[in-house]
């Protein structure tokens, strides 16, 4: 009975590991199909580089540009990603060093809490409470980059902090016993062997809060002013990921607005999947 119901478990799971991929493929050869009619009509390197978004012609042409979608998405996820990076560190160092298992045990539940909470409620928030803060000090309409990174570096640092102080806590179970036995202080031990150790983990967990942050729409559609312009850190700007949310329920289905709305998800699934294989390959020399 033991053996049979081992290779009912085994053929189960790996039937639902070839669905999910099956799944996964449907959906990348379903984003490419219908992305590619619109470079019948765009210039692929025009469609990119292009810096005016014009999908309704008003007698001067449609124009089909995402260069400024794209520098929103890249800077609006770099600073969120650095911001929660460095707070994320900094809260798994205190629950490995600093806090006992009891501590831990009470703090993780809350930490998680903070992942469940849907991306429109951190959006509303942001809305009334730091948006009129922005604009008091002389942001126009309070709205801007910084302010979704914010937000956004809060929405994905709950992921982080439970990814790295998992990783800190099995490095420390296995190197501070040899670091104390050696009259080692134990933040230098922590500094100079542990964080190092812990380097290809936090790379791998940096990769996936990018992924969830350049993929993030409602949060960031709310506070970032979703303007086609040039994004600056204070000033305004629109990601990918909102100039779909934003556009798709009015486009019109089989139209040049209709593919490039895909071809602009194209474009960021290209982009994040050369953001992992860079930071991959970094994380490999870190080995």
């Amino acid at each position: 009975m033991n053996s049979i119901t081992e290779k009912i478990f085994k053929y189960f799971t790996k039937a639902l590991t070839y669905i999910t991929l099956s799944m996964l493929l449907f959906v990348i050869c379903y984003i490419i199909k219908e992305a590619l009619p619109i470079f019948i009509e765009v210039n692929p390197k025009d469609f990119i580089l292009g810096k005016e978004w014009m999908p309704i012609d008003f007698g001067f042409g449609t124009k089909f540009g995402i260069l400024y979608f794209i520098l929103g998405t890249l800077l609006v996820s770099f600073i969120a990603v650095v911001i929660s990076m460095f707070i994320s560190i900094g809260v798994s160092l205190f629950l490995t060093v600093n806090a006992n298992n009891r501590v831990r045990r009470n703090v993780f539940p809350v930490i998680d809490l903070l992942s469940g909470i849907p991306s429109v409620v951190y959006g509303f928030i942001a809305l009334e409470l730091l948006s009129p803060l922005f604009f008091r000090f002389g942001v126009k309409t309070g709205n801007c980059v910084l302010l979704a990174a914010i937000v956004l570096s809060i929405m994905i640092t709950p992921f982080m902090i439970s990814s790295v102080t998992y990783t800190f806590v099995n490095l420390k179970n296995k190197y501070m016993v040899a670091i104390k036995s050696l009259g080692v202080d134990e933040w230098y031990g922590v500094t100079t062997i542990i964080i190092p150790k812990a380097m290809k983990k936090i790379i791998l967990s940096l990769i996936l809060a990018n992924c969830r942050a350049m993929g993030e729409t409602m949060a960031v559609m709310m506070v970032m002013g979703n303007a086609i312009v040039f994004p600056t850190i204070l000033g305004k700007g629109e990601s990918i990921a909102s100039l779909i949310a934003l556009e798709m329920g009015t486009a019109v289905r089989g139209s040049n607005h209709y593919y490039a709305l895909y071809a602009a998800g194209l474009v960021l699934m290209v982009i994040v999947l050369i953001i992992n294989i860079v930071l991959h390959a970094f994380s490999k020399e870190k080995e």
